[in-house]
């Protein structure tokens, strides 16, 4: 992860993770969701989403948060692809909400 991409820490399957989206992984999130970043975001916010765009954020800022290719596909499988979209929904929000206004957030403690 590039040390100044914003990132937003919170626990996922089972641990706390790191989830960040670097400018190289915005470009593979437009191209998986073939939609610009912009109205993916006004998508997401506004509720108007797909199950795999919602999948696509978390897998891709796992990856950008250091897990590898293979263990964010394995997260997301066990953790994200079958649970209620009341989990993942805030998820991904969050972390589009971080690469959006460019803070970093490291959990409810430090704010």
């Amino acid at each position: 992860m590039q040390r100044d991409t914003p990132t937003h820490r919170q626990f996922f399957g089972d641990a706390e993770r790191d989830f960040a989206l670097t400018p190289e992984l915005i470009i593979e999130l437009e191209r998986v969701t073939g939609a610009g970043i912009g109205g993916l975001c006004k998508r997401l916010f506004a509720s108007d989403f797909k199950h795999a765009d919602l999948l696509e954020v978390v897998r891709l800022a796992l990856i950008g948060g250091g897990e590898t290719p293979e263990d964010a596909a394995a997260l997301v499988a066990a953790y994200a692809t079958t649970r209620p979209l009341a989990e993942t929904f805030p998820l991904a929000v969050a972390i589009l909400e971080t690469l959006w206004f460019g803070r970093t957030q490291t959990g409810a403690d430090d704010e």
